[in-house]
């Protein structure tokens, strides 16, 4: 029951980050010089340019989709409560990293400190994550 659960909510989540990706990419194609421009600016905020954050968003995806696979395979023969509990640890911070994704994938665009924290929240967790693997 809970792996199917844990399947329908990444599959929901995966589904809205790929139709929001979708729909931001539609108004891509315009002046190459009035893009260069933006992009220029962009770098000098220091923000990243479409193409990067979504790159970076593919990447996340991916891992914390190997993430997910590893936790569904971990509870087949999770039996402590210690265990459950940092199974249930796990999945809030992987729940409120798909939020920061979301929130990052609904505008389009984000800082270049923004995504290293992402990322770095990321491998804490991957982290964590192989710790758990090591303690079955």
């Amino acid at each position: 029951m809970k792996r199917i659960f844990l399947t329908g909510i990444c599959i929901l989540v995966f589904a809205l980050i790929v139709s929001n990706s979708h729909a931001q990419t539609g108004g891509m194609m315009g002046d190459q010089k009035g893009e260069m421009e933006k992009s220029q600016m962009m770098e000098q905020k220091g923000m990243m340019d479409q193409s990067k954050t979504m790159e970076s968003m593919m990447d996340m995806t991916k891992q914390m989709s190997e993430m997910m696979k590893k936790m569904s395979g971990m509870m087949k023969d999770m039996s402590s409560d210690k265990s459950m509990k940092r199974m249930s640890k796990m999945m809030k911070d992987m729940s409120k990293q798909m939020m920061e994704m979301s929130k990052v994938m609904e505008k389009g665009i984000v800082s270049k400190l923004k995504m290293n924290i992402m990322q770095d929240q990321m491998v804490h967790m991957q982290e964590r994550m192989s710790e758990m693997e090591g303690n079955k």
